[in-house]
């Protein structure tokens, strides 16, 4: 028999390979002859390198970066298996959790460090990345990656203009001349799982920039910046990159990745799915087990159970979750395609005890499930026979 276990993280316990490791080790202790595939799972946010390095046989590389606010950071990647490609999450380089709450202004915040870490990939050999752009403290419409990466941005003297959102009201030209051919034919994929266009009522500053520390003032000058750059690479370069959905993600990254990369924006957990290749390894499957931390509606947007959910369903393989915990609508998530949800506790526990034994709950639980699969399995045998 061939069960796959297909998690997401456990967010703030464990990450998705560990879920997975828990799953296995449930199993295995029901039937030792089951041949379980681990296909730890993200959704382009948190855990994705993690998730998707382990699940091809790769690598994580770390690199120093200009951070956020100017200061050297660490950023770690992941080198798939093929030693070609890469995935990155850009919050590794320019993430809110780098930025002290102080120090948080989109007005000087800078996307530099993805570049940075970007062009240190190609300089490893990879000619195809992946990255998600989900947690940016930054609004400049990705002007700092470009510049890294050999893009110029000048202003009306022909001066590269400085970090962050605001200087992009200064922006009169822009040149991809300067940028490295291994660069500019980088095949870039990015998880996103946003709409936003780059500026207005629903724009990257408006929706996003408050909780990057942007005060209404703030929002108006960095919305009137990302519409500056939008009008000065339409006429430069012939890209009309406004209105495109998810042009606004991660203060406008989505649009520069568009723009300079010629990237593909994509449903993070499709891009995913499709990286670490699930729907050949559940091919031929009994029964997929998924999960993540907390199912509620939010899971039914394109998070990682629902993705799981379809990919099995069109291959004829029963799909059911271990939670650790759901906030219906069961009916809903049913209809999804995961035949039934199973939530990791035993009994009432404190958050911390929750989280500090997660790995020996998720493997008590999928023991459980693995039992009453393989009870109702046999019966159904009984019965045909």
């Amino acid at each position: 028999m061939k069960v796959v276990v297909a998690p997401n993280s456990f967010k703030g316990s464990l990450d998705a390979v560990r879920v997975a490791a828990a799953m296995k080790r449930g199993i295995l202790g029901v039937d030792p002859r089951v041949a379980v595939v681990e296909v730890p799972m993200a959704d382009g946010g948190e855990g994705t390198v993690e998730a998707v390095t382990g699940a091809t046989g790769g690598t994580i590389r770390a690199v120093q970066v200009t951070g956020p606010t100017g200061t050297p950071v660490e950023a770690r990647y992941g080198i798939l298996g093929d030693k070609r490609t890469a995935v990155m999450e850009m919050a590794a380089a320019a993430g809110l959790p780098l930025v002290p709450e102080h120090l948080r202004d989109p007005l000087v915040t800078t996307t530099y460090g993805v570049g940075e870490m970007i062009a240190d990939a190609v300089r490893q050999g990879i000619r195809r990345i992946v990255i998600g752009i989900g947690g940016s403290a930054t609004n400049d419409g990705g002007a700092g990656m470009a510049q890294a990466l050999g893009a110029r941005l000048l202003d009306s003297t022909g001066q590269p203009l400085g970090p962050g959102g605001a200087e992009l009201l200064r922006l009169e030209r822009v040149s991809l001349d300067c940028m490295p051919p291994e660069i500019r034919e980088l095949e870039v994929t990015v998880a996103c799982d946003v709409d936003n266009p780059l500026y207005g009522p629903r724009g990257a500053a408006a929706i996003y920039g408050p909780q990057k520390g942007a005060t209404p003032e703030k929002v108006e000058i960095l919305d009137r910046a990302l519409r500056r750059f939008a009008e000065v690479v339409e006429h430069d370069l012939h890209i009309d990159v406004a209105s495109v959905p998810g042009a606004g993600a991660a203060g406008g990254l989505g649009a520069g990745l568009m723009v300079f990369l010629r990237a593909e924006l994509r449903s993070g957990t499709e891009l995913v799915s499709d990286v670490v290749r699930l729907a050949e390894k559940a091919q031929g499957a009994s029964l997929v087990i998924t999960g993540e931390g907390k199912m509620d509606r939010q899971t039914l947007m394109g998070k990682v159970p629902q993705g799981v959910a379809g990919i099995s369903r069109r291959l004829g393989v029963p799909v059911v979750a271990i939670v650790g915990s759901y906030v219906g609508p069961l009916d809903e998530i049913h209809a999804a395609g995961i035949e039934a949800v199973f939530p990791a506790l035993a009994g009432p526990v404190s958050l911390r005890e929750a989280m500090g034994a997660a790995a020996e709950n998720i493997e008590a639980t999928t023991a459980q499930v693995f039992r009453l699969f393989c009870m109702a399995r046999e019966q159904r045998r009984g019965m045909i026979e």
